[in-house]
């Protein structure tokens, strides 16, 4: 467990050094819920701010997730990669410590963002819930920082992890029960926002927001994590830089 604060510990004093880059990140995920929760024309809901900062908290989630594959490439670029590896500490405690400081980044944000939301109007029904929620998205966090550190793993330069990213975070967030509700879907874009896992997240965290409690989403993100988890986990064992 030292080893995997000591990970988190150098990337979050990092992160917080570049002054610019913390207050762009949290202020970021604020304006896109200004911007779309109040702005975008909804027929399908008296409150399109309630029913899009689900929504948002999740790929403000995601996308600070799916940045964490740059970590793994700058420590391979700058030649710390490989001295990480060569440490008598578990090479899984690499992985881990990534995936504490980037889900620990994104849920930062969120809180930036239920606060604003609140501000708003935006209510919670308990305590509970708002805790679930964090719980909710941390799992998320997990599955998404544990892939992308292992794409980072196998990448060699920004270029291409940004291609990646693109291609995977944009059709992810925008084929998914995000902006709209199922019924209001087309038939073969329901059939893809069923099937995709941030809709799962989405869905749980908006059932989370109404007052409910989805156990069985929520075990769902839990044991899709774990897997992640272990197959990251394996990954960093056999890596070679």
């Amino acid at each position: 467990m030292k080893a995997v604060f000591y990970y988190f510990e150098r990337d979050f004093r990092k992160w917080t050094r570049g002054r610019v880059n913390v207050f762009a990140s949290l202020v970021r995920p604020a304006a896109w819920l200004v911007l779309v929760g109040m702005t975008f024309p909804a027929k399908f809901t008296d409150n399109y701010l309630a029913f899009i900062t689900p929504s948002i908290l999740v790929m403000t989630v995601l996308f600070s997730s799916l940045q964490g594959g740059t970590l793994i490439i700058f420590d391979k670029m700058l030649g710390f990669m490989n001295k990480f590896l060569a440490l008598p500490a578990p090479r899984e405690s690499l992985l881990l410590g990534k995936i504490l400081f980037i889900s620990t980044r994104g849920l930062i944000q969120a809180t930036v963002l239920l606060l604003m939301a609140a501000v708003l109007g935006v209510r919670i029904q308990s305590p509970i819930n708002i805790v679930l929620i964090y719980l909710t998205l941390f799992l998320f966090a997990v599955f998404f920082s544990a892939l992308s550190a292992m794409i980072g793993l196998q990448l060699s330069d920004h270029d291409s992890y940004a291609s990646v990213n693109s291609m995977i975070s944009m059709p992810l967030f925008f084929a998914s029960s995000a902006l709209m509700p199922y019924e209001v879907m087309p038939d073969w874009l329901r059939t893809l926002a069923r099937l995709n896992p941030v809709s799962y997240a989405i869905d749980s965290t908006r059932a989370l927001f109404e007052g409910g409690i989805p156990v069985q989403g929520i075990l769902g993100l839990a044991a899709a994590a774990l897997v992640m988890l272990l197959i990251g986990t394996y990954q960093f064992r056999k890596a070679t830089v």
